[in-house]
């Protein structure tokens, strides 16, 4: 799908904390797992503002790890704090979407 980036707005952040809650990760690697979901368009410079706000809201924890190639990377695991926003992404998510779908089902007015 074309354009979706401003629909993604919204939603990233809970696919990050999703994907954080499954394995301690870092920047590229979200990158990566979020294109093999589908999401093609979502590139590093989306992604490492969301981890810098997470970090801020204190829903994650950052170590750095040696890499093979190049500097230490920034890896991030998910803190009980973050758990609990995932929880009610899902929640808020769950809440918008059985409204849509309502309104999808709905015959429109001719």
């Amino acid at each position: 799908m074309d354009d979706l980036t401003e629909l993604l707005k919204g939603v990233l952040e809970g696919c990050v904390l999703h994907i954080l809650a499954r394995r301690d990760s870092y920047g590229y690697e979200i990158v990566q797992l979020l294109n093999n979901y589908g999401f093609t368009s979502v590139a590093e410079g989306t992604v490492y503002p969301i981890l810098v706000r997470l970090e801020r809201k204190d829903l994650v924890a950052v170590s750095r790890v040696a890499s093979e190639a190049g500097p230490p990377r920034k890896v991030y695991t998910l803190k009980p704090a973050g758990h609990d926003a995932l929880a009610d992404f899902w929640q808020r998510w769950d809440f918008i979407a059985t409204r849509l779908d309502t309104m999808r089902k709905e015959t429109p007015d001719a």
